[in-house]
């Protein structure tokens, strides 16, 4: 008979060990390690299964470059984020807390998928009539919409074979199991075993297998971290539990950019895209109001305005308190730094705190500039005008400099209906400035804040 072997996996970085540690010594994590016990039958047979013909090799010169198929899955934003639709063959993984709309999602794209191609959707969580009562809610009904609740992996995989589906949706990957791995389902080499036979069957036949990954405590997706390695795209999907607001993007994806962003909003009637995100993040905005400053920001190639706030009140402390949402704290604390250095703003007996509105979170330089106005706004207690919108990036001399794809940064502030816009002196002399738009260039933050206030 046979003996078991233990194996160890990091749930980090997915590297095996043939006993426990305390410490990862591939990534250095702590305390990652969980046991999986392996039979040497089952390794030989799982490697085995019979889920596509065998292939040859070929001259790279023979490989068909047009063998990337795209095809749009009905929804502009998720397109968008998958760099122009979905591939024929590919593996996405999309993961998010619980209730988010991650199930609500891929079976509203199932109307428009069905109308050219064949849908199999595998649900672990929810019956059969589970799933057909949510689908009228959502009014998805099309006769090439196959369903399926099932959680053993062998019967998934012949349940493919005989109906040859284009689209495959598993939901969940932590609901499935190997009948010839011992472990638990969810567990660690469950849910690498699985996601291996559903990348075989994937690019072996050229199914395009779309994959719901739970998320655990730290906001990543559950399982070792080999998974997000072994799958083509890796899609987030974020959203304020208090909010009907989501935002959908890419942690990574091999066949485009990983900056773009989808925005949806939950209604009754399921997901409803937001082709102009910056409208509603920009909506209920206060007027009249010290302390608030537009941005200007790139998601990929998609320019996004956004409220950033900033509140400045006299401190309690021996040490002032810093905090920031949707901006990086420590580059706030930076840009405070400068601010109170180059623009003589006595920061140091004062409480900051930058929020930025809507759940946007702005990490690319453009925002430094609209981040000090805002906080020498509040604490000049002076209000910015409504109509302006400040870009640049800020460096320590207080110098401002000039950031990419400013032509299609100031398009869109005046489609939205801005008037004022704070740019970098630096490099405005070949951009084609809008006719409705005033454009004040300016080299340092002092120049910018005289400006805006």
């Amino acid at each position: 008979m046979a003996k078991t072997k233990t194996i160890f996996f990091c749930t980090e970085c997915g590297s095996e060990y043939p006993k426990w540690q305390g410490r990862c010594p591939a990534c250095g994590a702590w305390n990652t390690m969980q046991e999986h016990i392996v039979k040497p039958s089952a390794v030989g047979k799982a490697e085995s299964a019979p889920i596509g013909k065998s292939r040859k090799p070929q001259p790279i010169c023979q490989v068909d470059s047009e063998s990337e198929i795209r095809f749009s899955t009905g929804m502009g934003e998720l397109d968008r984020v998958l760099g122009g639709g979905a591939v024929a063959g590919s593996l996405v993984l999309v993961g998010g807390a619980p209730g988010i709309g991650k199930s609500t999602l891929l079976l509203q794209i199932c109307n428009r998928l069905c109308e050219e191609r064949k849908v199999l959707y595998i649900s672990g969580e929810e019956s059969e009539r589970q799933l057909k009562l949510r689908a009228q809610r959502l009014r998805v009904s099309p006769a090439a919409l196959f369903i399926l609740s099932e959680t053993r992996l062998t019967d998934i995989l012949q349940s493919a074979e005989e109906i040859q589906p284009d689209i495959l949706i598993i939901d969940s990957i932590q609901t499935l199991y190997h009948e010839q791995n011992e472990s638990s389902p969810g567990s660690v080499s469950q849910v690498k075993d699985c996601t291996m036979a559903l990348m075989q069957l994937s690019k072996s036949q050229g199914i395009t297998v779309f994959v719901v990954g739970h998320i655990n405590k730290d906001g990543n997706i559950a399982g070792p971290k080999v998974l997000e390695h072994m799958v083509d795209c890796v899609l987030y999907f974020e959203g304020d539990p208090n909010s009907s607001y989501r935002l959908l993007r890419a942690a990574k994806n091999r066949f485009g950019s990983t900056n773009e962003i989808g925005v949806f909003e939950m209604a009754d009637q399921g997901l409803i895209e937001v082709p102009n995100p910056s409208q509603m993040l920009l909506e209920g905005r206060p007027e009249s109001a010290s302390g608030t400053c537009v941005a200007c920001v790139m998601e990929g190639t998609r320019p996004i305005l956004a409220e950033v706030q900033a509140l400045v009140t006299k401190t309690t402390f021996n040490v002032p308190r810093r905090a920031s949402d949707g901006f990086d704290f420590n580059r706030a604390v930076l840009l405070m730094a400068v601010t109170e250095k180059r623009a003589g703003l006595k920061l140091n007996m004062f409480d900051a705190y930058i929020n930025v509105i809507g759940g946007l979170r702005l990490d690319e330089p453009g925002a430094d500039l609209p981040v000090v106005l805002a906080v020498a706004s509040s604490y000049r207690d002076q209000v910015i005008d409504s109509g302006l919108v400040a870009i640049g990036e800020v460096g320590l001399t207080g110098e401002i400099r000039s950031v990419s794809n400013m032509n299609q940064r100031l398009s869109e502030v005046a489609r939205l209906g801005f008037s004022k816009c704070i740019i970098p002196r630096n490099g405005s002399e070949k951009l084609d400035i809008p006719a409705e738009l005033t454009v004040y260039r300016v080299r340092n933050i002092c120049e910018a804040i005289e400006t805006a206030l």
